[in-house]
């Protein structure tokens, strides 16, 4: 096993998407990428393997951004921003299941506003074949400083781990009662 990542197989319908987080290759290395290899694309796929095994599949495709980008939204974003391209990626009770989620959060959230859906959600969300995608963006300083050096904040992540794992325990739960 990588000291990079941990692979968890399981037997529920699930694939947690981080697409940006495998920026680091090894020096060692470096010379045997291509320049498309270098710029960390994502690369890291096995809904197909999901799919022989179960009807319907929860991708859910996590983000973060900064809470405060003046250059591309005014004011401040949600903390939790939840998409399905609007109902075309996910079935409406994966969305409903999600959002419930967040609602009994004290945090922020918007459904399909600014973030609908990254590459990943539009892609590959096709809930009439079976494959549930959620994205999820979610403000950094949940879990971190946004400013320089970006420090990890272990209280701030503690604090929101309990709302991401019901809001991806309930998407799932919708997703197998399909």
């Amino acid at each position: 096993m990588s000291d990079l990542y941990t692979l968890t197989r399981g037997h529920a319908p699930l694939l947690i998407s981080i697409p940006h987080l495998g920026t680091y290759i090894p020096d060692a290395l470096r010379n045997q990428y291509t320049e498309a290899a270098l710029t960390v694309a994502d690369t890291d796929w096995h809904l197909s393997r999901l799919r022989k095994n179960h009807a319907n599949v929860l991708l859910w495709e996590a983000h973060s951004i900064a809470s405060v980008l003046p250059r591309l939204f005014e004011g401040k974003l949600p903390e939790l921003n939840i998409g399905t391209q609007d109902g075309r990626t996910a079935a409406e009770t994966v969305l409903q299941a999600t959002v419930n989620a967040a609602q009994e959060s004290n945090y922020p959230w918007v459904a399909n506003g600014r973030f609908k859906g990254g590459f990943i959600t539009r892609h590959f969300g096709a809930p009439r074949h079976g494959v549930h995608a959620v994205q999820l963006e979610m403000c950094q300083i949940t879990y971190m400083e946004e400013a320089p050096p970006f420090a990890f904040v272990p209280e701030r992540a503690q604090a929101v781990g309990p709302t991401l794992q019901k809001m991806v325990s309930r998407a799932l739960e919708a997703v197998v009662a399909l």
